[in-house]
């Protein structure tokens, strides 16, 4: 697998491209620790899934999958990690999955994911998964942490073939709140789209917070005067929308959460969002939707994942 530098600003939001100013007194964008690439594909070979390449540059790695899950066995369990504690200004990171027929992969991260402020730059993150015939993928990493005045740029590309699955999901905290940040941060933009293998496009969401333009994040047309917001898609065929939308809705009724629950466009699959005012409420929502969710579409109770 040929590496490939993550996110060049030619693919950049202009108002990202706008920012990209050379970094003073750290590693200029482009220097070795800078610039992180992860690539993985995925064959099952004797009924299990196993790891046929891999690329990985730092700050990024993988240590060997994991087959963790009694009732899955031959799913893959893959922790990214990341050397140092968190992106900063100039940081660009990019993860490509390729997930082959009938695989069944579960990528994650071993922590939160902390963004740390952003003087000059900002930090992007690009993540594209593929998920051919046949295949399962959960993309559930853990919440993203923007510390004050950070800047950070996500997008997500998902090709999902008609007869595969994917579960992914996303979480955004409003910083170190034990600290005083309550959405400091300065610019958060997360993009996802999905598509099917010849480039149709399924569904596009976009997620934009912008405290330092003065709209607060709080405000009634964004988070209604919540502080945590999470998202899992369902990009599947193994039940209709409609039946998938009630299942959800059902399991979402968590307390201190409002959750919304709708079927994608072209009939490919169901979004959730919540939002909550504590981590913990907005994680078990979360948590509990996943868990029905794969229940219902793969025929298998949720693993311990607990990372202590």
């Amino acid at each position: 697998m040929t590496p490939r530098l993550s996110c060049a600003p030619a693919g950049l939001p202009s108002e990202f491209a706008a920012l990209d100013h050379p970094v003073e007194g750290g590693l200029p964008v482009g220097a070795p620790g800078k610039v992180g690439v992860l690539q993985l594909s995925f064959a099952r070979h004797g009924g299990t899934t196993r790891i046929e390449r891999q690329y990985q540059r730092a700050p990024l790695h993988v240590y060997r999958p994991i087959h963790l899950d009694e009732h899955l066995p031959g799913m893959a369990f893959v922790f990214v990690q990341q050397s140092g504690d968190g992106y900063v200004h100039g940081d660009r990171c990019r993860i490509d999955l390729d997930c082959g027929p009938s695989t069944e992969v579960h990528l994650t991260t071993q922590a939160a994911t902390n963004v740390y402020r952003a003087q000059r730059n900002f930090a992007t993150q690009c993540v594209n998964l593929h998920v051919a015939a046949g295949a399962v993928l959960e993309y559930l990493p853990d919440a993203l942490v923007p510390f004050r005045g950070s800047r950070f740029f996500q997008r997500t590309c998902l090709t999902v073939h008609p007869d595969a699955t994917a579960i992914v999901g996303e979480m955004l905290l409003p910083g170190r709140v034990a600290r005083g940040e309550l959405h400091a941060y300065d610019l958060y933009r997360s993009e996802t789209e999905a598509r099917r293998p010849d480039g149709t496009l399924l569904f596009a969401d976009v997620i934009r917070l912008s405290p330092a333009e003065g709209v607060g994040p709080r405000s009634l047309a964004l988070l209604g005067g919540r502080d945590v917001l999470a998202t899992l898609y369902l990009v599947t065929h193994r039940q209709s929308p409609a039946a998938l939308v009630e299942l959800l809705r059902e399991v979402s009724r968590c307390e201190d959460v409002v959750a919304g629950v709708s079927e994608l466009p072209n009939g490919s699959g169901v979004a959730a969002r919540f939002l909550g005012s504590t981590s913990a409420a907005v994680r078990a929502a979360l948590t509990n939707a996943w868990k029905e969710a794969r229940l219902a579409l793969l025929g298998a109770p949720a693993p311990d994942l607990r990372k202590g």
